[in-house]
């Protein structure tokens, strides 16, 4: 049956980005745009409805992407990801959750200045971030290991480089989007393995939770099979 882009487009946000999926569900959806059809056009208006409603979007072209292996999948979504930035709402909603006051700006966010606003002892606190992200990361079994090892290392470098070097944040994000060159880069972070296809799979679901930990309402992956 053919219908226009823009009732497709309708169709997939009011059934599917503002109901079903953002309550917790998953679902693929295959489209076949006709010649006439600007694919790129649709391709960003699919984006803007996934982003108006929270989710978090990534474009994949089978051209360049190999994506019947998981792991070549999971690599590319991670390269289109500001982990950062994740990483960094999810430690500010720990202090807040906490009832600490924070920096308004982002640059002032550092361990030492959070414990100069709170009247806190820096050492002390940064026993109890340790603490919050044991439980809030480490003991969230959605995720698996390795995943949540990984965010945990991320989410110490958003306070300050004493809590997780530099050098090893960066290894951690080259990990993920498959650009680690030796694996024992990460020793000191307890990650053993490169992401494969006996464990991409778990690690797409870990990031999915991840998003909805964050705030997002989910993850909207396109992919591009033209070939």
């Amino acid at each position: 049956m053919y219908i226009t882009p823009q009732e497709w487009l309708d169709t997939i946000n009011s059934e599917y980005l503002q109901t079903f999926i953002k309550h917790g569900g998953a679902a693929v959806k295959f489209v076949v745009p006709m010649e006439c059809v600007d694919h790129n056009n649709l391709l960003s208006t699919l984006k803007s409805y996934s982003e108006q409603e929270n989710f978090l979007f990534t474009s994949i072209d089978a051209v360049s992407t190999k994506i019947h292996m998981t792991d070549k999948l999971f690599h590319e979504i991670a390269r289109q990801i500001d982990w950062d930035e994740l990483s960094h709402a999810f430690v500010k909603k720990v202090f807040l959750e906490n009832s600490y006051q924070l920096p308004e700006l982002r640059e002032d966010f550092n361990l030492q200045r959070i414990a100069a606003i709170n009247n806190r002892e820096e050492k002390f606190l940064r026993k109890e971030i340790h603490s919050w992200l044991e439980e809030k990361i480490f003991h969230d079994f959605e995720m698996c290991q390795e995943f949540r090892i990984a965010m945990i290392r991320l989410c110490l470098d958003q306070l300050d480089a004493g809590a997780a070097t530099p050098f090893l944040s960066n290894a951690v994000k080259e990990w993920l989007r498959g650009e680690l060159r030796l694996m024992s880069t990460l020793k000191e972070a307890l990650i053993f393995q490169k992401i494969a296809r006996h464990n991409a799979r778990h690690m797409l679901f870990s990031l999915a939770h991840w998003l909805r930990v964050n705030g997002k309402s989910g993850l909207v992956i396109a992919i591009d099979i033209t070939r």
